[in-house]
């Protein structure tokens, strides 16, 4: 076993917990395992910079095709073909996991273990082909929040703790046997995009740790309590808007949960608005209809079905964000208006 150092990378400070370096000292292992790594969104990239700082460098990285966006519609790589072809790795992307080529390919691979991150579900004739398994990150305490939106369906639901678990991967989905879970606490006013970047980080850990014990032949998997589970179903547009009939604390979270994307949107006069940040307010004492604009001055309050919110931020369509006073100083908005 050789040992290194790894030069440390930044990492914002966000949330309120979590605060430096990616990466710091590593013991570079001289690993014999060959790992197929697949992910696609930001989100899988700083696990895989952490297996390559540790010597578990993939054989190849499976990725989603190349897609258009943004102006030009030109094609773009996922964030993890990027951050593959920046250290040489090889990287292979399908349009379906079941092409016969595709497969042969990795059974010519001669896999020892597939470690998947924000990816496709695999078919089993994909994930039993590795010699040790294939395990999965996910993005909550399994069997909490089960689905392709473990984040914002934990900050709707107002969770004060969440983590990430790695589990062996089985026909139903995040279903699994669990290797192990990594636990950090959420603020009161985390955003999902700052949850994301904090889960992101203590899964890369996560990962590593997982590769470890595998390779030790040192894990014990742990069945997962199906009389806990709760789904965490994709997000879609009925579900970002905003019922003003819930509970104020319930719209905050609602409003916390989905930015800065695909962020909570809601309607005033037709216009439609995406709010980004609220904050509860214990100030107002009204019986006015929800959606009802209490203070429309100093700043923006709206009244829930219990108590009230003032927005923070907020995005008019087709204008970049900003805070409430600036979308006051464009726009009238009275008392009684009402957001629906």
């Amino acid at each position: 076993m050789a040992t290194g150092r790894v030069t440390p990378r930044a990492a914002s400070c966000v949330g309120r917990s979590f605060c430096g370096p990616l990466f710091q000292e590593f013991t570079v292992i001289d690993s014999k395992l060959r790992i197929v790594y697949m992910g696609t969104p930001d989100f899988a990239v700083p696990p895989l910079q952490a297996m390559i700082a540790e010597g578990y460098v993939p054989v190849a990285v499976v990725t989603a095709p190349d897609r258009k966006g943004g102006r030009g519609q030109l094609l773009r790589p996922s964030a993890v073909k990027q951050a593959a072809q920046a250290e040489g790795i090889d990287v292979l992307q399908p349009e379906s996991l079941k092409e016969l080529g595709f497969v042969d390919t990795l059974h010519a691979l001669d896999i020892d273990l597939i470690v998947v991150v924000a990816f496709k579900i695999l078919p089993p004739e994909v994930y039993t082909m590795a010699k040790n398994g294939a395990f999965n990150l996910h993005a909550s305490l399994l069997p909490a929040f089960r689905g392709a939106a473990p984040i914002q369906r934990a900050l709707m639901a107002g969770v004060e703790t969440t983590g990430v678990t790695t589990f062996f991967l089985k026909p139903l989905v995040d279903t699994g046997d669990m290797i192990l879970q990594e636990r950090l606490g959420v603020g009161p006013n985390e955003t999902g995009g700052e949850l994301h970047d904090r889960l992101s980080v203590l899964g890369a850990n996560a990962v590593v740790e997982t590769i470890r014990r595998i390779e030790a032949n040192n894990v014990d998997p742990t069945p997962q309590d199906d009389r806990n589970a709760s789904p965490a179903p994709k997000i879609f547009k009925d579900d970002m808007r905003i019922d003003w009939n819930l509970p104020a604390m319930q719209v905050h979270d609602h409003i916390r949960a989905l930015s800065p994307y695909p962020a909570a949107w809601t309607t005033l006069d037709d216009d439609t608005l995406k709010l980004l940040r609220a904050e509860t307010v214990n100030d107002f004492d009204s019986d006015a209809q929800s959606g009802a604009v209490l203070e429309a001055e100093r700043r923006l309050v709206v009244a829930c079905r219990t108590g009230a919110i003032e927005i923070i931020e907020l995005q008019p369509r087709g204008k970049r964000p900003m805070n409430a006073a600036a979308f006051l100083n464009g726009r009238i908005v009275s008392v009684g208006d009402t957001f629906i």
